[in-house]
This record gives structure tokens, C-alpha cells and sequence, in this order.
């Protein structure tokens, strides 16, 4: 019989990057999300990395390198163009709120 290993249960604050410390989570997390949107288009049109860069002219690397997450080099308003060269439109909405005493706590650790 397995021993139960105790687990830890750690309550995430929603954006996987600000959890990793990363520089600039909330843009990270937008970009990802992009990302997958422009993913599931292309999985919904059966588009290929060449067959996208034949529809909307956008390099054909470019939509190699969102398929496999490597989003540094791209920004997010070429991340909005190729969705909308894609047939579709974003729309975002912002809510600002302020940074609670324990998240910037954490954060200053």
C-alpha cells in the first residue's frame, strides 16, 4: 500500500506569471491568451502555419512561434493584427484595481 503524502494546496492569484514572478505578468497572460485564441482559429479553419501566412500575408514564423508559445518577440498589437487578418475581432475589457497590502507584501518577499 502507497504512504498519503501530504499536499500543499496553495491558492493561486489567477495569473499563472505574476505567481512565477515574472517582469510583466499581466501582459504575459494577455499575450497567452491571444496566443491560444489565434491557435483555436487556425485549429477551427484547419489552417496550417503556411496556409495562414498565405491567407493574411503574416509570416509564416510568426504563427510558428505562437503555436509553440514562444510569444517574446511578438507584441500584443501584432497579436490583435494577426486576429483580426484572421476574420475576427478582440475586444477587451479593463479593470483597474489596486494592489492589496498582502500581494504586495508577498511580492516585496
Amino acid at each position: 500500500m502507497m504512504k498519503r503524502e501530504e499536499i500543499e494546496l496553495v491558492r493561486g492569484s489567477g495569473n499563472v506569471f505574476r505567481d512565477l514572478g515574472r517582469a510583466s505578468p499581466d501582459v504575459e497572460q494577455l499575450k497567452a491568451i491571444l496566443a491560444a485564441e489565434i491557435i483555436k482559429m487556425l485549429d477551427c479553419q484547419s489552417l496550417t502555419v503556411r496556409g495562414a501566412h498565405a491567407r493574411t500575408g503574416i509570416a509564416a514564423a510568426d504563427f510558428s512561434r505562437i503555436r509553440n508559445a514562444d510569444l517574446g518577440r511578438i507584441t500584443l498589437d501584432r497579436l490583435v493584427s494577426i486576429i483580426n487578418r484572421l476574420g475576427s475581432r478582440v475586444e477587451v475589457r479593463v479593470k483597474v484595481r489596486a494592489i492589496l497590502q498582502a500581494e504586495e507584501a508577498v511580492a516585496g518577499d
